[in-house]
């Protein structure tokens, strides 16, 4: 059906018809709900191209992936956070637009998005303190919404986080009430903003119980099975080794889990572990009863709030920032036990 069809069915203009799709606020509601059910009464679904040539958009978002020497941005947590957001694009009529560069062309990626008008908004994904995208987007004047936060000055954009300082100090909490006192952290790179936070949760609340802190039993690097394996056999070999291990993310805590079967340890007895956990699709943990205890946060659910809250942005400019702090959920699973009695 074309939209000169669904006019003559409504006894609408093909304008105000179109108005009314894209949601344009001077078309009055009862009308807009009108056009909306007989829409989708008669599977109406606007081209693409059409619906941007009549609103001057490009009816795209842009994701721009660098393929880092220092973190890789394609892997499982991207894969799902972009469902999530494809769910809510797709639904309002919008395309994805990934471009993957090399770490040196990001800022000529988002430069040429601006030159050629092909996307109308850009989810930043994997923020560092200070990150200067902020400040090129905003002078580039692309709307944008940032997964996570980029340092301290949050109040000068709209992101969408998880209380990752949170989740990481009920998780050093939960392992020091059960009788842990050396407690070592596998933490993701801490250049970024999310990891800096979760070694601020861990210690703090090591600190609050009078626990030092110990530097050799803290790392952060690429959140892979492989670094979570290496370091986890490299400190379980120390003469005093850790009782306990928090660790940032499900890749890593499998590696985890690999060294401490090697060294003849059994999980949730002799070493505990607790995870954060994205709630993946694809790498679940566990199916009734977790596998580890981990604080969970469904990261597919992160995508739909960025994408609804960029959509806003585009359709609604010049509106205040807007900020979602997502809390996780402590999920008691079989990696955590009483601290083993020493003998």
């Amino acid at each position: 059906m074309k939209l000169k069809e669904l006019a003559e069915i409504l006894g609408l203009s093909q304008t105000t018809v179109s108005r009314a799709l894209n949601g344009y606020p001077e078309v009055r509601e009862a009308t807009r709900k009108r056009v909306m059910e007989v829409a989708q009464a008669h599977n109406y679904n606007p081209d693409t191209r059409a619906k941007g040539l009549a609103t001057g958009r490009s009816m795209a978002i842009g994701h721009v992936i660098p393929l880092s020497t220092q973190h890789e941005m394609v892997n499982p947590v991207f894969a799902d956070f972009i469902a999530g957001a494809g769910e809510v694009y797709s639904r309002n009529g919008y395309d994805i637009m990934l471009s993957v560069v090399a770490d040196v062309d990001e800022e000529n990626a988002y430069r040429k998005f601006s030159s050629s008008r092909s996307i109308d908004g850009v989810i930043v994904h994997g923020p560092h303190a200070d990150d200067p995208r902020i400040e090129l987007l905003k002078s580039l004047k692309i709307p944008f919404v940032v997964h996570g936060r980029a340092g301290d000055n949050e109040d000068r954009y709209s992101w969408v986080d998880v209380n990752n300082r949170h989740s990481f100090l009920r998780g050093t909490e939960l392992l020091l009430d059960l009788g842990h006192r050396r407690i070592a952290l596998l933490n993701g790179l801490e250049s970024m903003d999310f990891a800096r936070r979760r070694r601020e949760g861990y210690e703090a609340a090591m600190l609050a119980r009078d626990n030092p802190l110990d530097p050799d039993l803290m790392m952060s690097g690429e959140m892979t099975e492989e670094l979570g394996y290496q370091n986890t056999k490299r400190m379980l070999a120390k003469s005093t080794p850790p009782t306990a291990f928090l660790v940032s993310s499900m890749s890593m805590a499998i590696g985890a889990r690999r060294a401490i079967s090697e060294a003849g340890k059994t999980l949730g007895r002799d070493v505990s572990v607790v995870i954060h956990d994205d709630d993946l699709s694809y790498l679940k943990n566990g199916s009734d009863i977790p596998i580890f205890t981990a604080a969970r946060s469904p990261v597919r659910q992160a995508g739909r709030l960025c994408a609804e809250m960029l959509l806003d942005t585009i359709h609604n400019p010049g509106q205040e920032y807007r900020h979602i702090l997502l809390e996780s959920e402590l999920m008691l699973g079989m990696s955590t036990g009483p601290a083993p009695v020493e003998g």
